[in-house]
């Protein structure tokens, strides 16, 4: 019964050594293919996302400076900044490249 148990045990662990490379293969194919679905998109957010982002954020930037006096009287001056100034800000220049979620 003892030696049931150690030749057991001893097929599990050699079935584990032989997997693991197998795994660890994967997930580096995995990885590779990720980088290069990323590349086209970090492409696309270098050369059109991020100057669109700047040109907004100044746009955004010039419209609150327009809606301020009304933005005050309503109520909403944060949100107004938030939504203008913020939010345009952040999605040109705090996002790591390639990444538009």
């Amino acid at each position: 019964m003892i030696m049931l148990g150690r030749k057991w045990i001893t097929l599990v662990v050699v079935l584990a050594m032989i997997m693991v490379p197998l795994g660890a293969s994967s997930a580096e194919l995995m990885e590779t293919e990720d980088l290069q679905i990323n590349a086209g998109s970090m492409v696309v957010d270098a050369l059109v996302a991020r100057p669109v982002g700047m040109v907004m954020t100044v746009a955004g930037l010039g419209m609150f400076i327009v809606s301020s006096p009304f933005s005050a009287l309503g109520g909403n001056f944060c949100q107004a900044w938030n939504t203008l100034v913020i939010y345009p800000g952040k999605f040109t220049f705090a996002r790591p490249l390639g990444d538009f979620e």
